[in-house]
């Protein structure tokens, strides 16, 4: 599906500026477990983005399966909730935002859940 195929783009495009903004900007300026915080952040967006990359290829190349659909939004979701909250964690230093990265954590692992299960439905 092109759609998935733009998101991953864009939120890979977002975690390579995002790291070279930490890797440049933040050096310094924030503490060093922030920084640590930012980088896991990135990480985890350009993983994720590129599972969307994948999601975006099979779901053009394959019949189409709302697994695969739902593993592509639960992607974007845990990006916005796990990413996001750790990117605002970092710069201002709240730690009570520590309670929504989980939500972003399971929506990841629900993604890949269901990317394991659009798989085992075409065998």
């Amino acid at each position: 599906m092109k759609l998935f195929i733009i998101i991953g783009a864009i939120n890979a495009f977002l975690s390579v500026a995002l790291g070279a903004f930490g890797a440049h900007a933040l050096e310094g300026r924030v503490e060093p477990k922030y920084l640590d915080t930012w980088n896991t952040a990135v990480q985890y967006q350009m993983f994720h983005a590129t599972g969307i990359l994948i999601i975006g290829i099979l779901a053009g190349n394959l019949q189409a399966s709302g697994l695969l659909n739902a593993a592509g939004w639960l992607f974007l979701v845990g990006i916005i909730f796990f990413s996001g909250s750790l990117y605002i964690l970092s710069l201002t230093g709240i730690s009570v935002l520590g309670a929504i990265t989980p939500i972003g954590g399971v929506a990841f692992l629900a993604g890949w859940v269901c990317l394991v299960f659009a798989a085992v439905k075409l065998m």
